[in-house]
């Protein structure tokens, strides 16, 4: 089992006649997903590898029926890409753009509120269901179908953490990276809530990093609501206060946000705390006593 992309994914790709759509589109289709159109204003009628280009989500979804998209709209206008999808109907949206402006997502976040759409990043890798559907840019030949969930504000640290749970037999039900901007349309919460409901998925490994609060949010979550096997890490434990590193999201403000303090609170809700990257898979199987 897995959550919100599966065999049933029908994907659209806004931005799909640029160098990086058009190769992630491909790669998704080359995958196993069900790559149905794409979009691009002002190339309607067009086709990429065989997949139709429209002018517009709302005719490509009357056309097509896709039920979930990947957005590679530059910046300046993928907020009004997001948005387009959303008051399409669309239901899942991954946008893998970075950069998009805090200003631009406020308005989104407002403009989602009146509408049953699911948003993960921006500025994330996206999401893939093994052996059934990708939606982003992750490498899919390190997954494999399994029962631990991976839910990470970082892309790179998702694949490592991947590869060792593939390596060691246990693969994964669902892996999402939310990404690690300010305002992302998915956090920890909503991914684990999805998890906790889905009985195939019986660990799950967070992979958070320094910078706000969300760690601390989803620790409090957990010790109240999931009791599967829970493995965490924290990244960013040498960097200095006050600068951001990596992600727009990782900076350490007022003494707040710091990886001792996160990896403290994922320890009080009673998650095993992986202390290097290194470790993470062979925590998850000592927690699932593999």
């Amino acid at each position: 089992m897995a959550i919100w992309v599966d065999n049933d994914t029908r994907l659209l790709v806004q931005g799909i006649t640029g160098k990086e759509g058009e190769f992630h589109a491909l790669g998704c289709r080359e995958y196993g997903t069900d790559v149905v159109a794409g979009v691009t204003p002002g190339k309607g009628g067009q086709s990429v590898e065989g997949i139709p280009v429209f002018d517009s989500v709302a005719e490509a979804r009357e056309q097509t029926g896709c039920n979930a998209s990947m957005i590679f709209v530059p910046p300046p206008f993928a907020a009004d890409a997001i948005m387009e999808a959303a008051a399409a109907g669309v239901e899942l949206i991954v946008a893998i753009t970075e950069g998009i402006p805090v200003a631009d997502m406020l308005e989104v976040r407002a403009f989602l509120r009146n509408h049953p759409t699911r948003l993960i990043g921006p500025n994330c890798p996206g999401i893939i269901s093994p052996g059934m559907a990708k939606v982003g840019i992750m490498p899919g030949h390190i997954h494999s179908p399994g029962k631990i969930g991976i839910v990470s504000r970082s892309g790179t640290l998702t694949y490592e953490a991947v590869w060792q749970v593939t390596n060691l037999g246990l693969g994964e039900s669902t892996c999402i990276g939310i990404g690690g901007d300010p305002l992302p349309g998915t956090d920890f919460i909503d991914v684990l809530t999805a998890f906790a409901a889905d009985p195939e998925t019986e660990g799950v490994i967070l992979i958070g990093e320094i910078g706000g609060s969300a760690e601390e949010e989803a620790a409090a979550w957990i010790e109240s609501n999931y009791d599967r096997p829970m493995v965490g890490f924290i990244a960013g434990r040498t960097a200095p206060p006050g600068r951001r590193m990596g992600h727009a999201g990782a900076i350490i403000s007022g003494g707040k946000g710091t990886a001792k303090e996160k990896m403290e609170a994922l320890r009080a809700a009673g998650i095993h705390v992986a202390e290097s990257p290194a470790e993470i898979g062979s925590t998850m199987a000592r927690a699932m006593g593999a």
